[in-house]
């Protein structure tokens, strides 16, 4: 708890702060109000946005991001970790000197959430994993989880959660984790009628594990893909694009109930878009059909592993997924963001698996084919 409010400057007795009396917010009306909720000064790092944030699962792919856009505009993030402290200290210096405030907790204990959560007006959940472990199964990163967060956030007067899912979750779904997903939503949306549901496809960065994963096959003598990746439909998306729209939908007042479907610009045969990645990466392109049975069985022998299984069955279906659309739900362009082609942002990802003689080479101009929407 001393962790939680060591940062947030509380006003003393019989110097009360005057609560605007036009249209007061839930947190004004329902708890004593702070200077980290009251925007003022400069824009920047050093101002305050009126932003308090807890941020669940910031030590996670996208988190990093969204802690680093919250903690640029002068915003007040909780973060609360299960993890090993060193494994923070990256996420330091995203902020103004006691503006990152760090608790550790216990996701099964309703406590713990509600100390996270009682001096924030937004909540984000980013709890995720793509693998199951016996600790913690899919039902409980993507369904239990959120749920209580979703429910303790509501009884605590949070003026806006935000849940992000997954492009492709549905219960139809052969993965298992889109399934969970989708479940996820419906559990989210009973809890927080308010809640603002962002579905992004597979995001793809410095750190992910989609370009990375493919680019890495090599090692395996080729890249095995199933029905030779010329079924399946990928329309990847940028991290930071994401990290963008999880901004503006807390600034936005009319982002309250929606769902927003993200997606990157373009349409990709998974097959075109393995083969770009290679020829960004200088390295040969062997791709060989595998039966989906099959690969379930090479995965099974990853997730033997007793650390981080670097393929899963689950994984092999949830990349083999065309990707939905949703003409009628908003996206990027309701939030105002204009989302960033693969083609742009992949030698990011991808410079790192060049070898040293192609280390400065120029991008050729060769793109992979796009689908139609």
């Amino acid at each position: 708890m001393a962790a939680a409010t060591r940062g947030m400057r509380l006003p003393r007795a019989g110097h009360g702060i005057s609560v605007l009396t036009a249209a007061p917010s839930v947190l004004q009306q329902h708890r004593q109000v702070h200077h980290a909720v009251i925007p003022h000064g400069r824009s920047g790092r050093s101002s305050v946005s009126g932003i308090v944030a807890t941020v669940f699962g910031a030590t996670g792919f996208l988190g990093r991001y969204v802690v680093n856009r919250l903690g640029r505009i002068g915003s007040q993030v909780v973060i609360p970790y299960r993890c090993d402290q060193y494994d923070l200290m990256y996420l330091r210096p995203m902020g103004d000197l006691g503006q990152l405030l760090f608790l550790e907790w216990d996701c099964r204990d309703k406590d713990s959430i509600r100390r996270a959560v009682e001096h924030s007006n937004v909540v984000i959940n980013l709890i995720g994993k793509e693998w199951e472990t016996k600790n913690f199964r899919f039902e409980d990163e993507f369904v239990n989880i959120p749920q209580s967060i979703a429910q303790i956030s509501k009884e605590a007067g949070v003026e806006k959660f935000i849940h992000i899912s997954h492009l492709n979750a549905s219960m139809k779904s052969p993965s298992k984790y889109l399934r969970n997903k989708a479940v996820g939503e419906e559990a989210v949306r009973e809890e927080f009628p308010d809640a603002v549901i962002l579905k992004p496809s597979e995001m793809f960065g410095r750190e992910d594990r989609f370009l990375n994963h493919y680019a890495n096959m090599r090692w395996f003598g080729g890249v095995p893909l199933v029905s030779l990746g010329k079924k399946t439909v990928k329309q990847p998306v940028y991290v930071v694009d994401v990290a963008k729209a999880i901004i503006n939908a807390i600034k936005n007042p009319d982002a309250k109930g929606k769902t927003y479907a993200l997606a990157g610009p373009h349409r990709y045969l998974l097959y075109d878009m393995v083969e770009y990645i290679y020829a960004v990466a200088h390295h040969p392109f062997i791709p060989y059909p595998l039966p989906r049975p099959l690969y379930h069985l090479v995965a099974r022998f990853f997730e033997m592993n007793p650390f981080e299984p670097w393929l899963t069955r689950d994984k092999v279906d949830r990349f083999h997924t065309t990707d939905m659309t949703f003409p009628d739900l908003p996206g990027f362009e309701e939030l105002g963001i204009e989302p960033t082609p693969l083609e742009q942002k992949a030698i990011e990802v991808l410079r790192r698996h060049r070898r040293f003689r192609w280390l400065d080479a120029e991008l050729e101009e060769a793109k992979p084919k796009t689908q139609p929407m």
